[in-house]
């Protein structure tokens, strides 16, 4: 694990602007305090079971793959579990999709998705959309 770029370079911070992706941020930004930063979906097993539903969180125990985890409700999924990562490569940041199903949009630009890959330099400002255009995870990227 690395550490974001020297103080003096500007911090890297993801934040949310729906409804759920500040949930899963647990307020309204987050700062990247090292790289790779990881994004992916909870895992979950849903059971139903006598008429109610069950659902169960990434087993304890398992070591995380994820520095911020999103919880998927919809079907299909729009989140992968390793879904996308950001990256410092020496002169800019960096969106890495890893591999997902859906791919990952930055600023109107499909990256990855069907399970390809891909990467994107990210500028201040840069609005992430994880999975497709339906997804309810959206987020800016800032520089401070």
């Amino acid at each position: 694990m690395t550490r974001a770029p020297a103080t003096s370079a500007p911090r890297p911070v993801l934040f949310g602007l729906t409804p759920e992706s500040r949930a899963a941020l647990g307020g309204v930004e987050q700062a990247m305090d090292h790289l790779p930063f990881r994004v992916g979906r909870e895992s979950r097993q849903v059971q139903k079971a006598a008429g109610r539903v069950v659902t169960e969180r990434r087993r304890s125990g398992t070591p995380p793959t994820n520095d911020l985890y999103l919880v998927d409700p919809t079907e299909p999924l729009n989140v992968s579990r390793e879904h996308f990562l950001i990256v410092h490569n020496g002169a800019h940041y960096v969106l890495v999709d890893r591999q997902s199903a859906c791919g990952t949009i930055v600023e109107g630009v499909v990256v990855g998705g069907g399970k390809t890959g891909g990467a994107v330099p990210l500028h201040d400002g840069d609005v992430i959309i994880v999975g497709s255009a339906a997804s309810p995870y959206v987020f800016k990227f800032r520089l401070r």
